[in-house]
């Protein structure tokens, strides 16, 4: 189900993605046939099929599963058991996910294969991205990109993130030459396996070579955000590298070294006193496109709880376009936004048929009391799990616009039906294939009483509150929230890192009753559930926003790499629960401020049809 594909023929590509999204049911049902064909002698479809690879069979009798189920099939190939348990192919390595499951990574299993069906994939971005935006062959991208060290299991097989494994995979290091697809980051940089003298290296490289830079980027905005960042605080040294031809003597890993160094080259004052001069204004307002000027795009994920950086992003970038290409996971590689310049809120994906085989659970987006999923009563449109074998899915080419469904899949990797946990919403379709917006994740991020606040509840809140800190000067960088429940009754608590346009003390600048109506806003924001908690049953407390110095989101990253995150694919959580990284944001808080008001609420009534 891998199509053979020259990479640079834009005109194929297209071709290849209009053949695709056309045919889309066949290939599903190819898909499914061939999976099944495959593997219906593993141990965990034998359990289901009995050997058989009937389609009809297959939905009634394998069930949709989250990870907590296939959880101990994976540990079992971990720990030497041989890959037949769930998959033909011979497991070559396992994937660990963001998210975590006992608080340790899950694993996802991925095979020889599945690189090549990844390197397909990235491939069908470039003449996407050619069909929008003209002369990407005529530089360079500067895409910071990191890697992550390998965890051993007792099998022999690594463990480690997915981008980790394409990184380091023959794919990615051997990739033939591709005039669209250069990087001005040396692979010695991004495979340095120490982040901070990878991410100085990169963006040195990328400095150096500033006048060939047409597109900019990371995997998440707030990696790329980050990067930021680390300029404010080294650029001086960038500077005085670039103007001596040596790298600083801190840059200690050898390759690294030697491929920053060819790059440098020579001294160069000029350029050194040209970025200096960008480095040293007032204020970093349209910053990237001053030291890169001729930038086209940045690209980097901003969908989903990656949105509430949009507004930092276009401050730095000068309002250059923020692109979201693609959607995957360490599951799978999903779907393509196939019209890369509209706007972030607008972005959709659509899956390509050939990449699983794709089902949906319905859910109802509500935010009334009461939601019905496919028969099922539940809050917060969340499918109970004791109750997922009762509900029928949804294929592929059946989904109804505006309609939501749970994401679950069937990989060639040895998941089947497998929920992957992501809410999407059909949006329109390309062809017969449907174009999905992520929504968000499913499980839900705060409660404190019969409340459940899920990530785009919180997000939106955030969003309709800084509306009020905007017109001030004030940006906010970075969120996180927790449920303190220390004191009865409990309450939301949002540590909040702000930014002032220019140069002044924010801690002298805050005004305790904007913030007061921040907290307001945001109660008044949430859902009917929370509000009625808050007015009726005093069952939570009053909102607290906590302001927090420059530089405590950094702090908080850095705890999560101690523990065992991956640079490349930390994002900030969105609730946190470890009482190491709420001590630390406590730590750093510079003022605190509660909601004055109670919100608003009342009754939930169907109206008559």
């Amino acid at each position: 189900m891998i199509p053979s594909y020259d990479p640079h023929d834009s005109e194929y590509g297209l071709k290849l993605l209009e053949d695709l999204t056309t045919n889309a049911y066949e290939i599903q049902q190819k898909v499914l046939e061939e999976i099944l064909a495959k593997n219906a002698q593993t141990e965990y479809l034998k359990s289901f099929l009995n050997g058989h690879y009937d389609k009809k069979i297959f939905k009634q009798k394998v069930p949709v599963v989250s990870y907590e189920d296939v959880k101990p099939y994976i540990e079992r190939i971990a720990n030497g058991e041989p890959s037949e348990i769930i998959s033909a192919q011979t497991i070559t390595e396992l994937l660990t996910s963001s998210g975590t499951s006992g608080g340790q990574p899950k694993m996802m299993p991925s095979t020889a294969e599945d690189l090549e069906r990844k390197t397909f994939f990235y491939n069908l971005l470039v003449p996407v991205m050619n069909k929008y935006v003209d002369g990407l062959d005529q530089g360079k991208g500067m895409y910071l990109l990191f890697i992550k060290p390998e965890i051993s299991t007792p099998s022999g097989l690594v463990a480690r993130p997915v981008l980790t494994s394409y990184y380091k995979s023959s794919n990615f290091r051997n990739r033939p030459f591709n005039r669209f697809n250069l990087y001005t980051s040396p692979d010695e940089t991004i495979l340095c396996s120490d982040s901070k003298q990878s991410m100085y290296c990169q963006l040195l490289c990328g400095l150096v070579q500033r006048d060939q830079v047409l597109r900019v980027g990371a995997v998440f905005a707030s990696a790329f955000l980050r990067a930021i960042k680390f300029l404010e605080d080294h650029w001086k040294e960038l500077c005085s590298n670039i103007r001596s031809g040596q790298v600083s003597d801190w840059i200690t890993e050898p390759s690294c070294r030697n491929a920053v160094s060819l790059i440098l080259g020579k001294p160069n004052p000029d350029l050194a006193d040209l970025v200096e001069h960008e480095f040293a204004t007032k204020s970093w307002e349209g910053i990237i496109k001053k030291l890169w000027p001729r930038t086209k795009y940045i690209e980097v994920i901003v969908t989903g709880s990656m949105a509430q950086y949009i507004p930092t992003l276009e401050f730095y970038s000068g309002r250059l376009p923020l692109i979201s290409t693609m959607y995957a996971s360490s599951e799978c590689y999903f779907g393509i936004n196939f019209k890369p310049l509209s706007k972030p809120h607008d972005v959709a994906y659509t899956l390509l048929p050939n990449m699983a085989y794709f089902e949906f659970l319905p859910v109802e987006r509500n935010h009334e009391e009461v939601v019905l999923c496919n028969g099922v009563s539940d809050q917060n449109c969340v499918l109970k799990e004791d109750e997922t074998e009762k509900l029928e899915t949804v294929d592929l080419v059946d989904v109804k616009l505006g309609h939501y469904y749970e994401l679950v899949v069937t990989t060639f990797t040895g998941l089947y039906r497998y929920r992957v946990g992501d809410i999407l919403m059909v949006t329109g379709f390309y062809n017969n294939a449907p174009q999905f917006r992520f929504v968000h994740r499913r499980n839900v991020v705060l409660s404190i009483d019969t409340d459940k606040t899920n990530e785009e509840d919180l997000l939106n809140a955030v969003t309709q509150a800084k509306l009020l800190l905007e017109p001030l000067g004030f940006l906010l960088i970075e969120y996180t929230s927790y449920a303190d429940t220390s004191s009865i009754p409990g309450h939301y608590v949002l540590f909040w890192e702000l930014k002032v346009k220019g140069n002044n003390d924010l801690e002298e600048l805050i005004d305790p009753s904007i913030m007061e109506q921040c907290c307001s806003t945001m109660e008044e924001s949430l859902d009917s559930v929370y509000r009625r908690c808050r007015r009726k049953d005093h069952s939570i407390g009053p909102l607290e926003i906590r302001i927090v110095k420059h530089g405590t989101f950094d702090a908080l990253m850095d705890f999560a790499l101690s523990e065992g995150s991956s640079v490349n694919q930390y994002k900030t959580p969105r609730c946190i629960n470890s009482e190491e990284a709420i001590k630390i944001l406590d730590s750093r808080v510079v003022g605190r401020f509660f909601s004055k008001t109670t919100p608003f609420w009342e009754p939930f009534r169907m109206e008559t049809k």
